[in-house]
This record gives C-alpha cells, structure tokens and sequence, in this order.
C-alpha cells in the first residue's frame, strides 16, 4: 500500500520530471558517493558542484562556488502565504495560496528534467525529543543534499518513523535555471510546506533551516504554545563548575556564532555550546522555560572568522570527522588548494582565485571572498560541544540576550525590568545591517528578537504569544539587550568583543543568581562599575562611561523611529507593548532640560489587542 510520504514523492515528481529519484539514508557511505558525484559528474554551468580541497589541512572540505546572482537570502522572493493577509502581517510578503501554488507549477514544471530527485528523510531535533519534528525534502542538487545531511540529523528511520502517517513537513527545492526572475520561496505555513525554486543559497535551499525551523515552525509554536526562535544557546560554566544555560539573539554578522563557541578570557570560566542559529523554546513541566537546537550543524559567515575572533570554530572547520565541511563562496589559495577569507590568520596568498573562480588581484579594492560567505560544518566537530546537546529534553534557560550591531545609542548590557519590559525590549531592537540579506549594508532596521525576516506571521500577535508565554512561567528567565558595537567619535569600537565578551555574560550569571545589584535608567537596568569584571583590560573611563551612557536627547530619534516600525501592528499589537513605549517615552523625556519637553512622543493610536 502506498504512503502518504510516497505519494507525495510520486506527485512532485510527475511535476518536476526527475530522470530519476533517490532516498537518502543519511549514511557515511552515502555521503562520500554525493560528494564524489557532486565532484566529478554533477555540474551547473559547466562548474562541478564540489572542489576537492587539501585534505591534509583542511579533512574532509570541499568548495562550493554558487551563481553570482545567488549569494544571500532573497527577502524581497520570500513569501508566507496564510489564507488571510492580516495573519501573515506587515512583516511578511504574502501571496494567496492558490495563487503562489499557480505560479510555483508553472515555473516547476520539469524544472528537474536532467537531475536527480533526492529524497531526504531528516529530523529537526533529537529524535527522541518530544519537541522533534519528522521532516522530509525533495532536492535536484547534491550541494543540498550533503548539506542538508550536515546541518540536520538525516535517516532512513525517520522514514519509518513516519510511517503511514501524512503528519510530517514537506519541502520542495529545484534549483530551476537559476534565474533571479524566476526565484521564489513559499511557505504554506498551515500545510506545514515549503516551496522553494531557483536558488541554491543556503537559507533559500537547505529548507530545514531558516524556512521550516523559523518561519514554518513559529507558526506551528503559535498554535501550539512554544517558541521558535532565531538564538544561539550556550552554558556558561562559572569556576565552581556550575552551568547555567542562555539563549541570545543577533542578526547575521552581529557575532553570533562567535557567541555560541566562545574562548573565554577570563581563568576559570568555559562556554558549551548547543546551537549557533536557531532554538525550539517550550515551557517544561517544572514550570521553566526550555531550549533545544533542532540543527545539527554550524552554518555561519566566513569572512571575519580567525584564531583572534573564533578559535574554536577555526578548530572544528579543521577536525577530521567523517561528516564533509564545505565552503561556499571563500576565495581559494591556488598555490595550496586551501579555502581563504579577508580576515583569516596569515599573509594574504600571493596566487589566489576569488569566490567566482576568477584570478583576483589584491590591489583592486574588491573582496577575494564573498562577504556572505559560509561555512556548513557538524556541530560534533566543535571542540566545545555541550554534554547535553544531545539529551531529548534540552535544556532549561536562565537569561535571554537580544543584541544587535549599533555604534551609538545602545549600552553594552541593559536587563529588563521583567518579562513584559523584556519583550518591548526585545520588539524594539535595531540592527545596522549587514551583507546576508539583499540590501544596503549599514542601514537601521528594526529586527525585533532577530526575527524580522523570519516569523512566520504577524509580529504584533508575535509579541502577545511571547507575553501570553510568560505568563505560563514560574520562573520565567531574565532578559538582556547587549551591544557589542558601540563606536568612540573616531568610529573605533569602545568594546573588545569576541572571548572578552565573557565579562558581560558573567555579569549576566551575577544577576540570574542574585550576586550583584544594579543600577536603574530610562531603559533598563545596567551594571555598576564595580561589578564588571575589567580586570587586565585597558579601557580609559571615559570611554566606559560612553559604553552604558543613556543621552535622552539622542533617544528622541530612537523613539520615532520605534513609534513608526510599531504602528504598523495597530489592531493587533498588545496593549502591554504600547504602554511599555509610553512608559519608555516618560521616562526619556522627564530626563530632559524642561524646555525640550514639548516636541515629546506619545503614541495615541492605543489599538491593540
């Protein structure tokens, strides 16, 4: 009798005309005969999908060169196609499901015409989790394929833990002719499926990542009370050799992935890392909040990554695993056959080819490496890998960090006054951007809780579902904004960043455990000098005080843009969320000279939910 899995299969076939299909069992051995595939049979525009490179530095690592159009996530082709507009919201793209269903046959049809079709049977989540996800995805390219087995935990079994059932997540991914004109992404988040054609990136093409895992699951969180989130989750070991567990949230280059694999610089303090992207947050029958990396893999940006900024990545980019690491747009060293990036250690190479396979000359002021570049490598190569990545359960969360990248403004950390407090917080961040999304680099946007791009409905009945979250706590974590990006008026960074970013984090286990007091402000409460561990840093005062000065009449800008971006919810943002920015907006402007108080904010449209 025929599954509902193989008659899926069989109906996406019938319209993409594969010359053949093959299901994937996740296998060692399966993968070596993809990368060989990949290597020396499959091509694209003449291009092997997979370079060979030194085995001897770099074990089991092959390049990967995408088209020049197809380097970042296309926000502006991504669509979340909800039968009602207002529930996909002002943050999304929406096209009706019918509609997007059309347009999508049309440019599918026999788009796999000349390829494989693989099947690839995976889970999001340790299979004996109960917050696990049985997932399958259809592909024409083995780039996707090795990925995909990479970033997530890839089976036969998951196959047979589906069984007969049609309870499982659907994805659709052609690489079409790569045209950009013909390049879409949608998602029917109520079919639990996503349909992606012409694009082969990463966040466009490895459908379990941000597709499902954030956009597809927040919905399914929605419905069924749980959170999918775009955080890193890390434990911090004190020297007492407790271990007190966090998520964060950054926007892509914000350091993210630096975060979750840490060199500590002070003695006695460790990080463990459990995720570098996304975490599944479920309230747990203890009453706490829980957090498991429904990933399997590391997926972050290369150009920046050194032994300076992420030693621990730098060690796992080179561990000999059984697990391919690939590169994907770095720059190639041809005189060692090595990947190479601006910002790796050592001397620039003298004989280089630049992320399109072209001779690159380094006085031309152009990038050898593309600065979205990646690297996709198991989190079972990392050297700092947690004990407890793997336990079903996770792990539970003690303090919750929102950060962005912004020179001026925000302080190095700001807690919450309390959950509410936290989640205006966490709605009003901003973030100057940065090269992983198809926009101007440099550019303020709001990115509340890092999730813009990613929540899979509208954000102002996002905010309730995280406020309604916190009333089911009973003891819910604490909440943090972090900037590790505040500029002096040279446009240096005040802050060192990368492993001294401990010093903040061990502060943050200072308040969790009640240790230290703090001081308050207009936005939050931040550290006294004191209890910042400075110690062996060099600092000038003066430039401290710049990193946690809160100047209201610099907010006043700040404020109107909030006020903007948080309008566009009206009628559906909650009433907690306004009166936390009104609240805000007093307090800004009863710190002002008096005589500048008459141009004050207020936001009168009170809709709300």
């Amino acid at each position: 009798m025929t599954t509902a899995l193989e008659k899926w299969v069989e109906e996406q076939a019938r319209l993409t005309c594969p010359d053949k299909i093959y299901w994937c069992d996740g296998s060692e051995e399966e993968a070596r005969r993809l990368i060989e595939i990949g290597t020396k049979e499959e091509k694209i525009n003449g291009q092997a999908i997979f370079h060979k490179l030194n085995q001897e530095n770099w074990p089991n690592a092959y390049l990967h060169r995408s088209h020049h159009s197809d380097v970042a996530r296309t926000e502006h082709l991504t669509y979340v196609c909800h039968p009602d507009k207002e529930i996909a919201g002002p943050n999304n793209n929406w096209m009706a499901p019918e509609e997007a269903k059309e347009k999508m046959r049309a440019l599918s049809a026999g788009c796999m015409r000349g390829r494989t079709m693989y099947v690839l049977p995976y889970m999001m989540g340790h299979p004996d989790s109960p917050y696990a996800k049985a997932c399958v995805q259809l592909t024409d390219i083995s780039y996707v394929a090795i990925s995909m087995r990479v970033m997530t935990r890839m089976s036969k079994k998951v196959i047979d833990k589906i069984g007969k059932s049609d309870d499982f997540v659907k994805g659709l991914h052609s690489i079409g002719d790569l045209n950009p004109n013909k390049r879409f992404i949608m998602h029917f988040p109520d079919e639990h499926f996503v349909w992606s054609i012409g694009s082969g990136y990463g966040g466009n093409a490895l459908l379990g990542k941000k597709c499902f895992s954030l956009r597809i699951a927040s919905w399914l969180g929605f419905q069924e009370g749980w959170l999918a989130e775009h955080m890193v989750i890390l434990g911090i070991e004190d020297p007492k050799g407790n271990v007190t567990y966090v998520t964060a949230a950054l926007p892509s280059a914000c350091g993210k992935t630096n975060l979750a694999m840490l060199e500590s610089a002070l003695p006695g303090y460790k990080v463990w890392t459990l995720g570098d992207d996304i975490s599944w947050l479920n309230v747990g029958p203890d009453g706490r909040l829980w957090a498991i990396n429904p990933e399997a893999g590391l997926f972050g940006v290369a150009p920046g990554t050194s032994l300076k900024t992420n030693p621990n990545m730098l060690r796992a980019l080179k561990a000999d695993n059984f697990f391919p690491t690939l590169f994907t747009n770095t720059a190639l060293d041809k005189d060692t056959n090595e990947p190479w990036w601006e910002g790796l250690d050592g001397a620039v190479p003298k004989n280089v080819l630049d992320w399109q396979g072209q001779s690159w000359d380094s006085s031309s002021g152009l990038k050898a490496a593309h600065p979205n570049a990646r690297f996709t490598v198991s989190i079972y190569n990392s050297p700092t890998l947690s004990k407890e990545f793997d336990n079903p359960k996770g792990v539970p969360i003690s303090a919750i960090i929102l950060g962005g990248r912004r020179t001026q403004l925000i302080p190095l950390v700001t807690e919450a006054f309390n959950w509410q407090h936290g989640v205006f917080l966490g709605a009003r961040i901003g973030s100057e951007t940065t090269a992983a999304a198809i926009h101007k680099e440099g550019v303020l946007r709001r990115d509340p809780m890092a999730m813009l791009p990613f929540c899979g409905y509208n954000m102002g009945d996002y905010f309730r579902h995280w406020l309604n979250i916190g009333k089911k706590l009973k003891h819910p974590p604490k909440i943090y904004s972090v900037n590790w990006f505040r500029a002096d008026e040279n446009g240096r960074f005040i802050w060192p960043g990368f492993g001294e970013n401990i010093r903040v984090l061990k502060w943050i286990l200072d308040r969790v455990n009640n240790q230290v007091e703090a001081q308050k402000t207009s936005i939050g409460l931040i550290p006294h000098s004191k209890d910042l561990d400075l110690s062996g840093l060099d600092i000038p005062e003066r430039q401290l005080d710049k990193l946690f000065e809160v100047n209201p009449e610099e907010w006043q800008e700040e404020l109107r843009d909030i006020e903007k971006f948080l309008r566009q919810f009206s009628g559906r943002l909650p009433q907690e969320i306004l009166e936390e920015y009104e609240a805000l907006a007093e307090q800004l402007n009863n710190s002002r000279p008096c005589e500048d108080i008459e141009d004050s904010i207020r936001f009168t449209d009170r809709g709300g939910a």
